[in-house]
């Protein structure tokens, strides 16, 4: 019976699991600050407005 085969893959799959948790972690991360940059660059994009208000108001929907 090899019981330091089993605790050995025991132990390797534990940090297997650790370090696949630490790679989803920082990938998360990425993707929050991608998203931050994303909506800071949309937020720097001018509205376009009209000097006449009611422009665009009534949407013609007859074809």
């Amino acid at each position: 019976m090899d019981l330091q085969g089993a605790s050995t893959s025991g132990t390797s799959g534990a940090s297997l699991e650790l370090a696949s948790l630490k790679l989803a972690k920082d990938q998360q991360k990425e993707e929050g600050q991608a998203t931050l940059q994303l909506l800071e660059s949309a937020a720097d994009v001018p509205k376009s407005s009209s000097a006449n208000p009611a422009l665009g108001a009534n949407i013609d929907t007859y074809a």
